[in-house]
């Protein structure tokens, strides 16, 4: 049995390999105990889909959960998509472990259709040109990523990797890089990264200021003008 800060999640250590053997080597069942984001990952069956261990951090999508405290008004939250490391799209799934409302956990299953996709594929090349199955089938069948989700879920093995993945991915939006930045767009970045609950990973400043290459200390006065925006219109 793998070692758990929180007693109260140990029987879903063994729910979770019993996922793993029951549902087959597609499906990765991660469990996540929130004690430490860090270090959530405290048991994982079939981990050659994400390439992640026991010790890796919460994702993006799960820090934004926390964030935007989702899990208080629904009990899970289902068939989401994430990029695993290697490139490979998965439909994801994620329970909310709860202790008197209080969140504790989050039981995660990402299912893998790569194979089941080239399957498709073959058979749609039987009775299809190439340029179509290419052109349009790609495009517009079971594999295709809905253009609304702008933000899949990403896998790391690291908190730094979540908070450096998630910089990058502002400033591919926005299309410049961290050196050309402006002030007006490192603030919307920050409010963004804000939102998504990037900075309650222990370490994130240090890692975003590396990433828009400036200091930690221009990070925390960015901060400190969002929240203080925030809490002036709630008031």
């Amino acid at each position: 049995m793998p070692e758990i800060p929180n007693p109260l999640l140990l029987p879903y250590a063994k729910l979770t390999e019993f996922l793993g053997r029951a549902l087959g080597s597609s499906y990765e069942v991660a469990l996540h105990d929130l004690t430490n984001k860090e270090r959530s990952i405290v048991a994982i069956a079939n981990n050659h889909i994400s390439g992640r261990e026991i010790g890796a951090p919460l994702t993006n999508i799960a820090l934004s959960i926390l964030k935007d405290k989702s899990y208080e008004t629904s009990d899970y939250r289902l068939n989401y998509y994430g990029v695993a490391i290697n490139g490979k799209t998965l439909r994801s799934n994620t329970l909310f472990i709860k202790d008197n409302a209080r969140l504790i956990g989050m039981l995660c299953i990402n299912f893998d259709d790569s194979q089941f996709r080239a399957v498709s594929s073959q058979i749609m090349g039987l009775c299809h040109p190439d340029f179509f199955v290419e052109d349009f089938v790609s495009q517009f069948g079971p594999g295709a990523v809905p253009a609304e989700q702008r933000m899949p879920e990403k896998f790391g093995n690291s908190a730094e990797a979540v908070a450096a993945d998630a910089v990058s991915g502002e400033l591919e939006l926005l299309g410049v890089t961290a050196e050309r930045l402006t002030a007006n767009e490192r603030l919307q970045i920050l409010t963004k990264l804000e939102a998504d609950g990037i900075f309650l990973l222990k370490g994130a400043v240090k890692d975003v200021a590396e990433g828009l290459c400036c200091s930690q200390a221009s990070i925390y006065r960015y901060l400190s003008q969002i929240r203080n925006s925030k809490h002036a219109e709630t008031r």
